[in-house]
């Protein structure tokens, strides 16, 4: 039988509502697998298994119970919680309470989640590594930002947890530790509560184990209904091989693993063709405007406590203080060239496929390269990572997904399709 920590947000879901589970054994079960597994994972900031505890025996003496029923849903660290420390990942804010909860903790609260604590972020949800390591390989980094958010839903420790993406911190560790990563078109999810990096490149995301988790989480932080049963799209979805100026950074094994997963999909049914963005530099944009969004976002930070910050985000910061008004005013001019361009190529195609990653998790004492998320990002794009590739070490890698802004059901439906076909 399936422990309960195991289990899926939608099939913990159908159990809890039918009453075949409560939400305390569905709690219990997933910090007997934290206890066990902390110690070499390293996933969780802060537990609190207690008040966790409290939450889901109201909801099971509920005699209605709210959408998510009591599934466990950990919490990145960079998001605000009224009863549990938020620090940020850094040492300025150890022991910070923030006065009320993030937006989306509030929304999760009214949909019946339970949080048994925060996930580990790297520094400000920038590059400097976390405590977190892979749950595959303990030796390797499990990405960053949403270091912990990854780990703790690969190692089945929760079956969803909250991350962020300001330029690859959820597709990329959903890629290294295998689990289903979702970013939605920017905008989508409400960020008030979650510390800002790059404002106009901040979403909010999320980690679950099956694409159709994605409905179940995105209803509950939208503040929705139930959502209809995940149906496949009425015709096979049409995909667009892209592999941007970025192809170069990926190892030859993971073009190869690529290049296979389309002509996989192709044999399955869909039509597959090669498109090009007709736009390059967009992932050196990318960069430009996060690290000087970044020195404005932090200035308080560096100003008052700069000491405590990591050599690693200082030099960060700089980049952004020192870059020029005009590279700035280029770089978005260039963004919106691209934005138009991406938006072309959906008259073609229903959603994109390209890395998730280079290729699998390297050592701890880097998060990994972003390279193959900027662009989507940058353009505001809904991107699905989906496990579905295996490298050389026998070490997740995964495909991602990339759909057009504002049609995030699209590419959840084609990545359905994908899920099962492969």
């Amino acid at each position: 039988m399936t422990a309960p920590n195991e289990l899926t947000v939608a099939q913990a879901v159908s159990l809890l509502e039918k009453r075949e589970l409560s939400a305390e054994e569905l709690l219990d079960s997933c910090l007997e697998r934290i206890a066990q597994r902390e110690p070499q994972v390293q996933a969780w900031e802060a537990l609190d298994p207690r008040g966790a505890l409290e939450q889901a025996r109201r909801i099971d003496a509920s005699p209605r119970r709210p959408l998510l029923h009591g599934v466990p849903v950990g919490i990145k660290d960079l998001i605000d919680t009224a009863d549990l420390p938020t620090t940020y990942g850094s040492p300025i804010y150890r022991g910070h309470r923030p006065p009320a909860d993030a937006a989306c903790v509030s929304a999760l609260r009214a949909a019946g989640a339970v949080f048994p604590g925060k996930t580990v972020t790297t520094e400000f949800a920038v590059f400097a590594p976390g405590k977190t390591r892979n749950p595959h390989d303990p030796a390797r980094t499990p990405g960053g930002s949403s270091s912990g958010s990854a780990a703790a839903v690969a190692d089945r420790m929760v079956p969803a947890a909250l991350g962020s993406q300001t330029a690859g911190s959820v597709i990329r560790p959903a890629s290294f530790c295998g689990v289903v990563g979702f970013k939605p078109s920017f905008g989508a999810l409400d960020l008030r509560g979650v510390h800002p990096l790059a404002p106009s490149l901040d979403t909010l995301g999320f980690f679950v184990r099956t694409v159709e988790d994605i409905p179940w989480m995105t209803a509950a932080l939208q503040g929705g209904l139930p959502p209809a049963a995940l149906e496949l799209p009425r015709r096979l979805p049409r995909l667009g091989l892209c592999r941007t100026d970025q192809w170069p950074r990926a190892g030859p094994g993971t073009q190869r693993l690529v290049e296979q997963a389309a002509a996989r999909l192709e044999r399955a049914g869909c039509s597959v063709r090669e498109v090009e963005l007709g736009v390059d530099g967009l992932a050196d944009a990318q960069a430009d405007i996060m690290s000087a969004e970044a020195a404005g976002a932090l200035r308080v930070e560096r100003q008052s406590n700069d000491a405590q910050l990591s050599d690693r985000l200082r030099s960060f910061l700089r980049e952004g203080e020192t870059c020029p008004p005009e590279r700035l005013r280029a770089a978005r001019e260039l963004a919106q060239r691209g934005r138009r361009a991406f938006e072309a190529l959906f008259d073609q195609v229903d959603a994109l496929l390209t890395p998730a990653a280079a290729g699998e998790a390297p050592a701890l004492d880097t998060t990994g390269d972003p390279a193959f998320c900027r662009i989507w990002t940058l353009l505001g794009a809904p991107c699905a990572s989906l496990p579905l590739l295996e490298g050389p070490a026998g070490l997740p890698i995964g495909l991602q997904l990339v759909g057009a802004r504002g049609r995030d059901a699209q590419l959840v439906a084609a990545a359905a399709w994908i899920e099962q076909a492969y």
